[in-house]
């Protein structure tokens, strides 16, 4: 089954709201057109609405990097899914290695906060992977399965089609260390197996799954030839944006 690539941006805490801007004028004039590949801006919040202004009208989608599980209440400092929807966002970022390791979120919450992002309408794509030192212990397969199954946890067939999972070993973020393409291929198919034994094969086979770690422009194009992996969450090199058209790019030659 053909699956549309993806890639997607993750600017993290970087940019003020005018160089957010500035870079995104810069890539709706370099990305202007490109049709065939799903492409994906995930700003700071206080430029999502800014970006969704300039974005409009072109084929660049905007996503966020976080969000709360609850609709609303009294949850200083919290965005919530229905806010994000309001604005034009349709995809955020959730089980982010720097969430779950910095800020300390635990399967369970991620569980919530995907089941929430779904149910405001709002894709998530939903990030695992393993520490250098479960690595190191060959648990990476099982770190991966729980994660996936505990994340997933009463999300439906139907629902789940419409997510993202991105595989991104923590080891290889920010280090300039990456799995090679064989590995990464090999990791996104046994993903793929996970998902088949979750739900069926065809949802296997819908459901995107990105890699992430860092990914640059000189080793975005091996990673993206494999046949499992079906985009990239570029950190970085996102932050350029010559260098990120250059990556989306990358993923319209096979």
């Amino acid at each position: 089954m053909a699956r549309k690539r993806l890639i997607a941006g993750n600017w993290k805490m970087h940019k003020t709201d005018s160089e957010a801007g500035e870079s995104a004028v810069n890539l709706k004039a370099l990305l202007a057109n490109i049709k065939d590949i799903d492409i994906l801006i995930c700003p700071a919040f206080t430029s999502l609405y800014s970006l969704a202004s300039i974005f409009r009208k072109t084929s660049i989608m905007l996503g966020a990097q976080n969000m709360h599980f609850e609709k609303e209440g009294a949850f200083t400092g919290e965005i919530s899914a229905p806010m994000l929807r309001d604005i034009g966002v349709a995809y955020v970022i959730l089980g982010h290695s720097e969430r779950r390791h910095i800020f300390n979120e635990d399967d369970n919450m991620i569980n919530r906060k995907v089941t929430a992002a779904l149910a405001a309408g709002i894709a998530p794509i939903l990030c695992i992977g393993e520490t250098s030192e479960q690595r190191n212990r060959n648990e990476t397969l099982d770190v991966l399965e729980s994660q996936l199954t505990r994340c997933l946890k009463d999300v439906s067939k139907a629902n789940a089609k419409k997510l993202i999972i991105a595989y991104e070993p923590v080891w290889a973020i920010g280090t300039g260390k990456n799995a090679t393409p064989e590995q990464a291929e090999d990791i996104h198919r046994f993903i793929r197996t996970i998902i088949e034994n979750l739900y069926d094969r065809n949802t296997a086979e819908i459901i995107r799954i990105l890699y992430g770690g860092s990914v640059k422009q000189f080793n975005a194009k091996a990673l993206l030839d494999k046949p499992d992996i079906d985009g990239a969450l570029v950190g970085g090199a996102s932050l350029e944006p010559a260098v990120f058209a250059e990556i989306v790019g990358m993923a319209r030659i096979k």
